[in-house]
């Protein structure tokens, strides 16, 4: 499944009298994109349409669509955690790295979930954090961490 058809299919589980207009205002997406994702989601047997009055439709996942949406949703669960436990990995290294040059603080340069992790580790550790860059410095880089001396950011 695209991502787009995902994306319709959620919206609609969570409101199954949403009309197009909305959905392509929410999703970001034109009206006759919308309008196609609908069809074709209704051709492969996940959404059924039925008539709300003259002009309204009304959307409802059929059990294959419902399977669908879950499936998805537990890889991307799956994919995440997957990802958090790299990202895990990769932070008990480089705090092992810390500890071995006898770094007991750092500074984290980034806010964002994966210096989130790096953070939890860091109390873990009983490594403290600086609110200013003064000796060491922990950026992330994706999949990993990178720990930098001030002085060498200088030059």
């Amino acid at each position: 499944m695209k991502d787009r058809e995902y994306q319709v299919l959620d919206a609609i589980s969570k409101d199954s009298t949403v009309t197009q207009a909305n959905l392509a205002t929410s999703l970001e997406m034109a009206v006759g994109s919308v309008n196609w994702y609908i069809k074709r989601l209704i051709s492969r047997g996940y959404l059924k349409a039925s008539r709300m009055d003259r002009t309204r439709l009304q959307y409802n996942l059929t059990p294959e669509g419902m399977t669908a949406l879950t499936k998805r949703a537990a890889q991307y669960m799956i994919l995440s955690l997957q990802v958090y436990r790299q990202l895990r990995e990769s932070s008990k290294n480089l705090i092992k790295e810390l500890q071995r040059r006898e770094i007991h603080q750092v500074f984290l340069d980034g806010k964002n979930e994966f210096m989130d992790i790096f953070q939890l580790s860091c109390i873990e550790a009983g490594i403290g954090l600086e609110a200013t860059a003064t000796a060491w410095v922990v950026k992330n880089n994706g999949a990993d961490y990178i720990l930098e001396h001030v002085k060498e950011q200088l030059d």
